[in-house]
């Protein structure tokens, strides 16, 4: 009599999920691959990049994650005034763009209430 064959884990999981950790073991073999060809490739005599017929390696892409940013305070100080003076004439130009709008629009609609703000300082 043939032995029972109950399902493992493995075939109780949605196949979305086991495609993905099957594509993630091909990467990891792949990855191991690769960096036993560069071992390889290492220990024999290094060659002028020149003679090579091999195609250069590409840059893996693997996840990094910065946790610090260290800048000094003047660097930082400097920085902030230059984008400061860069937003000057950025400021001036919308300016510009704004009044010529609000010109146009009080050209074609005349119709539309203007606004004026008066600003008085009482005489002591």
């Amino acid at each position: 009599m043939p032995e029972p064959q109950f399902a493992t884990i493995d075939d109780d999981l949605p196949r979305t999920f086991r495609r993905e950790r099957e594509a993630r073991e091909r990467e990891a073999r792949d990855r191991e691959a690769r960096e036993r060809e560069a071992d390889q490739r290492e220990a024999m005599i290094i060659e002028p990049a020149f003679l090579r017929r091999d195609p250069p390696n590409r840059l893996i892409n693997q996840p990094a994650a910065e946790d610090r940013l260290q800048i000094g305070f003047l660097r930082l100080m400097a920085f902030c005034i230059k984008v400061v003076f860069a937003a000057i004439p950025a400021i001036l130009i919308l300016a510009v763009l704004l009044w010529l709008g609000g010109q146009a629009l009080a050209t074609f609609f005349p119709q539309l209430p203007r606004m004026q703000i008066f600003i008085h300082f009482p005489k002591i």
